[in-house]
């Protein structure tokens, strides 16, 4: 579909608008290095003139690694983030974000920007074992991008460590009914404390 030839290498997906709020100054700042790493890249979306160019420009230069839609098609992004092993997120701001929400359902392990939404529903792996559900960065520079990637590399080439990180992703609950409990429980406590002593 994308003409990436097959192996063994993961996948690494990015979809959104191309833009720098969705962090796509970051991508086009380590698109050499990500086409010399150890994976090969999907991306679908439109947005920008100079992100789309410099997003195109990648994929003619590195034909095998990374692949380039310029458009955006609701069912294949959907498609796009069930196949493939990470989904990247480097947003400048998110205020919520859902393709997070969805990579973690579909078993693709996220790589986010600590920001807004993206903070509140990843769970960094290196940070904390036993409930991370994908690797995070703090600062929007690429350096710190490429760390996370790198991190979530590393995790993959440990296969239980990987699977447990999936696992752990699929079974987070995002479900209106879950955070209904949540804010029912906040508002238990707030009454509590409000409650007269005597």
């Amino acid at each position: 579909m994308f003409g990436l030839p097959p192996g063994d290498e993961p996948i690494l997906g990015l979809i959104g608008r191309l833009t720098a709020q969705k962090g796509f100054d970051l991508v086009e700042r380590i698109g050499e290095w990500l086409a010399e790493q150890p994976l090969r890249v999907v991306i679908l979306g439109a947005g920008e003139r100079k992100f789309e160019d410099a997003m195109e420009a990648l994929g003619r230069k590195f034909p095998d690694r990374i692949a380039i839609r310029v458009a955006y098609d609701n069912a294949l992004a959907h498609k796009i983030e069930a196949g493939a092993d990470m989904y990247l997120m480097p947003s400048r701001y998110e205020p919520c974000g859902l393709n997070q929400i969805y990579s973690l359902k579909y078993g693709t392990v996220p790589v986010v920007r600590e920001t807004g939404g993206l903070a509140d529903t990843v769970v960094d792996a290196d940070a904390n074992p036993a409930e991370g559900t994908g690797f995070t960065f703090r600062r929007y520079e690429a350096e710190d991008l490429k760390g996370a990637v790198s991190r979530a590399l590393a995790a993959y080439a440990d296969r239980p460590r990987w699977d447990a990180i999936v696992r752990r992703g699929m079974t987070r609950d995002f479900s209106w009914e879950a955070s209904a409990r949540a804010y029912l429980d906040l508002y238990g406590k707030a009454l509590r404390k409000r409650a007269p002593k005597g």
